[in-house]
């Protein structure tokens, strides 16, 4: 549910980009051992605002966080923890118009036709993947940076593609930032301009993989990287009325490969946008059969 158009937003953003001034490094740096405070709101801004964060971030960060709970989109201890770790409102931040909104249950315009997926079915698909550390994860349409600084939480192995190159830069970019302001935690991710149809081949196998674009099958190349036993999340179904399946790949003695799928909503019709594809320097049309 990355891509959406808004073409007239796409150069007012870019401008904004240019004009921003450089991040000031103020966070304590990541260690895997930092643990925030899940028992009150009081105690996790605190611990959050003794790190270096924007204590009215850390309240909106939280809120949003209980509701992920109540809503069942985050039930583990360490997607929790990504979640209370990652800020939303830097990612947010290439964007005025949309900076002070980043905890919204919403998709928000970053430029170049694309949003910034809501919290929701970004926990519920980080949680659905199960990723654990060491693990290699792979995510298909990096977009404003958001999904894949989650899993930079989650494993020291988090690949990412974006099919437009001029956000793929600016994304790369922003990660660099973020990590000399103190979020080491982005040096887990590794950024590729690329048709992600075809994954990311001279660093596959993948443990896991996260789709966040819509398309009619599952594209043979990711499946093909999928490490045996591996869990691959992604919107499958017609244009505009995809269900966001979990598939899980099993190879047997033999060589052959076998699927399961589960629907992460049961049922629910969940709309994504197009999964574009490139040819030569150009986005043309979908990889829709």
């Amino acid at each position: 549910m990355k891509r959406r158009t808004f073409v007239s937003g796409s150069v007012a953003v870019a401008a904004s980009v240019l004009a921003a001034p450089a991040i000031a490094a103020t966070i304590k740096p990541y260690s895997w051992d930092l643990n925030p405070p899940t028992d009150t709101r009081d105690n996790f801004i605190a611990w959050g605002k003794a790190r270096g964060e924007d204590p009215v971030f850390l309240g909106q960060r939280w809120d949003r966080f209980q509701a992920l709970l109540r809503n069942k989109d985050i039930w583990d201890a360490k997607t929790s923890r990504a979640f209370l770790l990652t800020p939303r409102e830097e990612f947010a931040s290439i964007n005025p118009a949309i900076h002070k909104r980043a905890y919204e249950h919403n998709f928000l315009d970053i430029g170049y036709g694309v949003t910034m997926s809501g919290p929701h079915i970004q926990g519920r698909m980080t949680n659905v993947i199960d990723v654990k550390r060491g693990e290699k994860v792979l995510e298909i349409g990096t977009g404003s940076g958001v999904q894949s600084a989650y899993l930079a939480n989650l494993t020291e192995n988090t690949y990412t593609i974006e099919i437009i190159a001029p956000l793929a830069q600016r994304t790369r970019g922003l990660y660099d930032k973020l990590i000399d302001k103190g979020y080491t935690e982005f040096q887990h991710i590794k950024t590729k301009h690329a048709d992600g149809y075809y994954g990311w081949e001279e660093v596959a196998p993948f443990d896991k993989i996260i789709v966040t674009t819509g398309i009619d099958h599952v594209p043979p190349p990711l499946l093909k990287q999928l490490k045996s036993g591996g869990l691959m999340v992604i919107p499958v179904g017609p244009p505009g009325a995809q269900r966001v399946l979990k598939v899980t790949k099993t190879q047997g003695a033999d060589g052959s490969i076998t699927t399961s799928r589960e629907d992460i909503y049961g049922g629910k019709i969940v709309p994504f946008v197009p999964f574009t594809k490139l040819e030569g320097d150009k986005i043309v049309g979908t990889h829709n059969r």
